[in-house]
């Protein structure tokens, strides 16, 4: 099954972006899980999540480093990368917000829209990132899908439309209307294996209508031929692939966001699956990139298709115990093969490609080739880091590199023993090429080593993976901030 090609207009890169603690982490488990990949739900708080890969992530129940995985619904193929909401780690956010095509913006449905959902949704407009908004846990006491609603439209966008309203109110909630076919979908149980299809509850008729008039409407606007169409014949003319090409449309554009919601634990994520195929962009969507030919400055295109040159950027470096170093890349153009050589353009120099894997969170698979618009990962590449181009050497080109802060907050850090200083170093050396906010420098009037990240957090946690990984013990002083 995952040898077998997907045409382009049927592979999604998508982002799943939130404030920490509102169920990104639980989110990707039940698409993992409907999608055939999981036969059990790992939940967060027992640790066994596939996302979740880290001892300390399984520990703290945060994500810290994004992680790929591959998985498949209705015949397309969807790249997910489970993305850490928490502020210290906005880097990682921001480097897969680069790579990706579309996003789905996790928001919890006790609270709306907090902190951290305002920066990550600035950050995917800096990139103009179609997303769908998802709101979780209004199946809780305290969960309300038309206040959450609300609180988008107050603080981050007017032009944010429900495709679905759901039945019932906090832990009653059991399923959701469909606007687009005018159908319920209802389960018994959250874990229910199918929803079942049936009629909108009768008290629900005038809000049903009241939401999919203001859906249609809005979305028709964005598409001219549409618009006229509905100009003509209204609402009831337009087919359902009519206004679902309208809505694909106006998402398209980044300026228009669907909404959706319910318990992100349960069968309801396969309607999220199901927008997330209808509506969010593919690599061909999303049209060409853009680089400078090395030799010559000239601004170079490079068109999502496997016959054209290659082109990826790898957009994170990961340290597996197992395989050793991994660079995670997506493809913009061309085709990588296993054993060949590629330029590393950002360094002029060459690098041979050992394995190429595909993973599944933790789990990875070995693949031959990997071509235009998908995303995998290459073992072994000695001179790679983050924001690198690696391309064909035959037609160089530089893409736009990714861009990170300066690490505000230090600590000094120092070997617990002599036998600890040579590994110390190493170890960090190794975390610094996986982190680009993440830095390490020598006091030489103290002899001290300095370390300084994002946050108190960050920090911990990078004197927490030296101890576990590299079997490094070592004292840590008071944070200072810059």
């Amino acid at each position: 099954m995952v040898d077998k090609k997907y045409p382009l207009e049927n592979l999604r890169n998508i982002g799943i972006i939130a404030h920490i603690d509102a169920g990104k982490t639980t989110t990707t488990e039940a698409i993992l899980y409907r999608t055939g990949l999981k036969h059990k739900i790992g939940e967060v708080h027992t640790g066994d999540t596939t996302t979740d890969w880290m001892a300390q992530e399984k520990e703290r129940g945060i994500t810290i480093t994004a992680a790929a995985v591959t998985c498949f619904w209705k015949d397309k193929k969807i790249n997910i990368i489970d993305t850490p909401g928490h502020i210290d780690f906005t880097v990682e956010v921001e480097r897969s917000l680069r790579v990706l095509d579309g996003a789905v913006v996790v928001f919890d449905g006790k609270m709306g829209v907090e902190s951290q959902s305002e920066t990550v949704w600035r950050q995917a407009d800096r990139y103009n990132v179609p997303r769908l908004c998802f709101i979780n846990k209004i199946n809780q006491t305290g969960g309300d899908f038309y206040k959450s609603l609300d609180s988008i439209h107050h603080r981050l966008s007017k032009r944010a439309f429900p495709i679905h309203l759901p039945i019932g109110f906090e832990q009653n909630v059991n399923g959701v209307v469909d606007l687009i076919t005018m159908k319920a979908y209802i389960y018994k149980e959250y874990h229910d294996k199918n929803l079942i299809e049936g009629e909108i509850p009768a008290d629900m008729t005038d809000q049903v209508k009241k939401y999919r008039s203001l859906l249609v409407e809005n979305a028709v606007a964005e598409d001219e031929q549409m618009l006229e169409k509905y100009l003509e014949v209204g609402e009831e003319g337009l087919s359902e692939d009519e206004i679902r090409k309208a809505i694909r449309t106006a998402v398209l554009t980044g300026k228009f966001f669907a909404v959706t919601g319910g318990d992100g634990r349960g069968v309801i994520v396969e309607r999220l699956l199901d927008a997330v195929t209808d509506f969010l962009p593919s690599p061909l969507d999303r049209g060409s990139t853009w680089g400078t030919n090395p030799k010559n400055g000239d601004e170079v295109e490079r068109k999502p298709d496997a016959s054209e040159p290659f082109a990826a950027l790898a957009f994170k470096i990961a340290t597996d115990p197992f395989v050793g170093k991994l660079a995670f890349f997506r493809v913009y153009s061309g085709k990588i093969v296993a054993g060949s050589y590629i330029l590393n353009s950002s360094t002029g120099e060459k690098e041979r490609v050992g394995r190429v894997v595909r993973l599944h969170a933790d789990k990875r698979e070995d693949v031959s080739e990997i071509e235009a618009g998908d995303i995998a990962a290459i073992v072994g590449l000695k001179g790679t880091t983050t924001g690198n181009t690696l391309c064909d050497p035959m037609h160089p080109i530089v893409l736009e590199s990714i861009t990170f802060p300066d690490p505000p907050v230090s600590i000094a850090i120092e070997p617990k023993t002599k036998a600890d200083q040579e590994k110390m170093s190493q170890a960090l050396q190794r975390l610094a090429e996986e982190d680009p906010t993440f830095r390490m420098k020598i006091n030489h009037e103290t002899g001290q080593t300095i370390i300084s990240g994002m946050g108190e957090l960050h920090l911990e946690i990078i004197a927490d993976r030296m101890k576990r990984e590299f079997t490094v013990d070592a004292n840590v002083g008071e944070p200072q901030v810059a």
